[in-house]
């Protein structure tokens, strides 16, 4: 299957899958059928997520160390990080804010009607704090964070390890081939990537077939304000997000979207970030992204910059509380939805993620936990919209500290050089045509 046709085939998957489950849904006998035959487009789905997860972790750790090869040392790596971090943090607090401003604006819980002595839905919250986070950041053993895929347990020790090489590599020989070695299977990991994604289409197709074909499309009616209003806010956050791209790389912005539509459609179809990841690297990387900054920033944003994932949560939150009757200042509100944004950091592996952050905060402003059951009930295709907008937010991020670095580079080359002549294009995506001439 020809790259360019990918993106066909994807689309085409998910209109098939719409198409197959709301036929399945419609004549089906009863509703226990629809499960066991969802059960059957959910194995399709497995395989897919399973082939995904099966290269994230030597993806992750020989991009980073391939990519720490070429970096400057430690002082570049501290630079680029914490270009990114300020960016992931301005960004979620841009999505936090304009989530609860159009939330508070849209009074979408008003006259909902709420579950009086439900079941909490299942939702596992005991494990779930900042402390824990903290201390998981840094891996007891590579080897389990590896077949865990935990990403930035895999890129904290592919940091070390990459100093190491680099540290060495200009003293001993046998470093020196370790390292050509390790950048050599990151090659053959990208081509294993474009195998697996071959399988994307099918991948898609049973995944939206399989919900489809359990829920219908009536929950789209049901809960057709609230879903909605959290689509038309994070349509608003990708403008926005896509307007500040373009201040800083001007109009190639529209063709690094162009680059990503194909990890959008998975991401929708999927609602998985991690089935996206292996796409992202690769299609930042056709766009000019230096692979030392995509190896490096891409997975520290899955953990960081849940754009999407950030504006839910103010939208989830506000409408509990109308949903209750509960009054909140614009102040308090904006208090309980920081608590969330310094816990919501490094949720990328959690599945249902940002339910499980709000799960975990509600209760302590007096929100009863039962209420996550109105929530669940759409989740499935919020989660779709949600996950796109992080793809989104991620892939400008990327961008912009790529062209960040391109501007230092030229700044230091120039001053290094009185005499260079700045012939480089103002695509960002041709940083690598920078030259000299005396």
């Amino acid at each position: 299957m020809k790259r360019n046709r990918l993106s066909t085939w994807i689309f085409a998957g998910l209109i098939s899958g719409v198409g197959v489950g709301f036929l399945i849904h419609s004549f089906s006998s009863s509703a226990d059928l629809n499960k066991e035959i969802a059960g059957y487009f959910g194995m399709l789905t497995d395989v897919f997520l399973r082939l995904i997860k099966m290269i994230i972790a030597p993806l992750v750790f020989t991009g980073v160390v391939a990519g720490m090869g070429h970096t400057e040392g430690p002082a570049e790596v501290g630079r680029i990080g914490g270009r990114a971090i300020l960016w992931f943090i301005a960004a979620s607090v841009l999505s936090l804010i304009l989530g609860l401003l159009l939330s508070n604006m849209l009074s979408l819980g008003v006259s909902v009607e709420v579950p009086h002595g439900s079941t909490a839905a299942d939702v596992s919250t005991t494990a779930f704090s900042l402390k824990n986070f903290v201390s998981h950041i840094v891996p007891q053993s590579i080897f389990l964070a590896m077949a865990q895929n935990d990403i930035i347990a895999i890129l904290v020790f592919a940091i070390f390890f990459g100093f190491a090489v680099s540290a060495l590599r200009d003293k001993e020989v046998a470093m020196a081939g370790l390292g050509s070695a390790i950048e050599g299977a990151f090659k053959v990991m990208l081509k294993v990537t474009d195998y697996v994604m071959l399988f994307a289409p099918v991948g898609v197709f049973a995944a939206v077939a399989s919900v489809v074909t359990v829920q219908g499309l009536g929950v789209l009616v049901v809960y057709g304000k609230f879903i909605g209003g959290v689509y038309s806010g994070m349509a608003l956050l990708c403008f926005v997000l896509i307007g500040i791209g373009f201040l800083f790389i001007g109009r190639e912005v529209f063709r690094l979207l162009g680059l990503v539509k194909e990890p959008m459609l998975i991401a929708f179809s999927t609602s998985s970030s991690e089935a996206t990841f292996p796409k992202m690297l690769e299609q930042l990387e056709k766009f000019g992204v230096e692979n030392k900054i995509t190896a490096f920033v891409l997975p520290l944003a899955y953990s960081f910059n849940a754009d999407g994932s950030m504006m839910y949560q103010a939208f989830a939150s506000v409408f509990l509380l109308q949903a209750y009757g509960i009054h909140m200042s614009f102040m308090q509100q904006i208090g309980m939805l920081l608590v969330m944004l310094v816990s919501s950091k490094g949720i990328a592996g959690v599945p249902r993620a940002s339910i499980v952050v709000v799960a975990a905060t509600l209760p302590l402003f007096g929100i009863p936990a039962e209420g996550i059951a109105l929530l669940l009930a759409a989740d499935t295709f919020i989660d779709m919209g949600r996950t796109v907008t992080n793809v989104v937010g991620n892939s400008i991020a990327t961008a912009v500290i790529s062209k960040w670095e391109v501007r230092r580079a030229k700044s230091k080359l120039s001053s290094t050089n009185p005499d260079f002549l700045d012939v480089t294009p103002q695509s960002v995506g041709h940083h690598d045509q920078l030259s000299s001439r005396t």
